[in-house]
């Protein structure tokens, strides 16, 4: 009698420790009654390749990426979405039956669905987006938002040069403002996103003016500790339509559990609960 193999799945990253990912997937197993398994693991950069070589050997179906992997593992793929490849960065690796590791990123997805489930009403055509920050979060973002038809990204970060770099390779709809004149642009934001850790427990505060903040906009912080930040909070009180960035946590890893275990879960009240416990 032959046993099938539990699969194993995971988080790579250093540091690892503070991931809520092993939490999401451990509650997703559980509840659907999955035998399988979730685990983080902090790996050092010399090891990363051995590493990802060696893991569909050991009965791994795919992996997450977080800090500071994401870039690096693009290179060690076989197959890249196109979606990873224009971000520049894979957050999730998938281990094919066939041998070949295939790169995704599901960020941008995870993002798009935070706000279409937390704000059912907001439309991004509504206006121009202000996006904080020109990391490897921003481009995930800046991405889904130009699928999503947003008309106009104001795009600022305290180094202008790299968001220069992303108006370059995301095109004309990308303005650039100076880190200096943020708090200005904010007048004319139908959404606004902080895709930089400030504001973040252990970085420091977001020091941008906000009382540029119009009613009815959508604000959203990829942040998510804490869970209500001093830009959400500001953005309250002037009236905007708030969203927290766990939400984005939550909906990215749902593609990445369905290729893996083969059925697709749901985020719900449920989820963000066993995440937050």
């Amino acid at each position: 009698m032959s046993l099938e193999r539990i699969p194993l799945a995971g988080v790579i990253g250093s540091p690892i420790a503070h991931s809520k990912s092993p939490a999401l997937h451990m509650h997703w197993l559980k509840s659907l009654g999955i035998a399988g398994h979730y685990i983080p693991m902090d790996i050092a950069q010399d090891d990363l390749a051995d590493v990802i070589r060696m893991l569909p050997r050991m009965g791994f179906v795919g992996v997450n990426v977080t800090v500071p992997y994401k870039e690096a593992v693009i290179e060690l793929a076989d197959l890249v979405t196109d979606r990873a490849a224009l971000i520049g960065s894979a957050n999730t690796l998938i281990f094919r039956k066939d041998g070949k590791i295939h790169a995704d990123n599901t960020d941008g997805y995870g993002f798009i669905q935070n706000l279409r489930q937390k704000a059912p009403d907001w439309n991004p055509k509504a206006g121009p987006t202000v996006v904080l920050g020109a990391g490897g979060a921003a481009r995930a973002v800046i991405a889904a938002l130009n699928d999503a038809g947003v008309p106009e990204i104001l795009i600022t970060n305290r180094t202008k040069q790299r968001a220069e770099a992303l108006k370059k390779d995301f095109g004309k709809r990308l303005r650039v403002v100076d880190w200096v004149q943020a708090g200005n642009i904010l007048e004319e934001a139908a959404t606004v996103v902080n895709t930089t850790s400030l504001g973040m427990i252990g970085k420091p505060p977001l020091r941008v003016p906000l009382d540029g903040l119009q009613k009815g906009a959508l604000v959203t912080d990829l942040v998510y500790a804490p869970l209500r930040t001093h830009l959400l909070n500001e953005a309250e009180k002037a009236g905007c339509v708030t969203v927290d960035g766990l939400g984005m946590l939550l909906h990215q890893a749902v593609p990445a559990f369905e290729r893996w275990f083969g059925v697709r879960p749901q985020v719900t009240e449920e989820t963000r609960a066993a995440v937050l416990r």
